[in-house]
Order: C-alpha cells, then structure tokens, then sequence
C-alpha cells in the first residue's frame, strides 16, 4: 500500500508526498511538483492569482522548473 504525507507548510500551502512525487497545492489545488526519479522541479504554466504565483516561487526557492500544462498536475495523482 502506497503511504501518503501530507504537511502544511504555509497559510494556504500544502505538500503531499508520494512515493513518486511531492506535490505542491495551493489552497486546493496542485501546482508545482518535484519529480523523485528525475529529481526535476515541475511548475504549471497556467496563469493563476498573484498569490498562487508566489507559493510557487517561494516553494521552488530559485530552482528551475520546467513548466507542464496545468492538466499534467491535475492528472499527477490519479496513479497513487
């Protein structure tokens, strides 16, 4: 069975470890990952508010990410 962390680390943002990713939400939904077997930072492209914008920036601390659709990190969790 595939155990599942979820951590609050700020007002509104939450990570949610899985055995393959950690995934960024920003209030309910995911944005930003970090790929555990590539050990690459991924980011949606989609445009949301200024705050979600900064919950990714401040997440991704500086490191590059390559940008996904926003589907890619919608779809992300459907195989845990």
């Amino acid at each position: 069975m595939n155990k599942l962390q979820v951590k609050p680390i700020a007002s509104n943002m939450t990570l949610l470890e899985t055995p393959k990713h950690i995934v960024l939400f920003s209030y309910a939904t995911p944005v930003a990952s970090f790929d555990k077997a590539t050990y690459s930072f991924n980011r949606t492209a989609k445009k949301w508010s200024m705050t979600t914008s900064r919950h990714i920036n401040k997440w991704l601390d500086g490191a590059k990410a390559h940008e996904h659709p926003q589907e890619y990190f919608d779809n992300l969790l459907g195989s845990v």
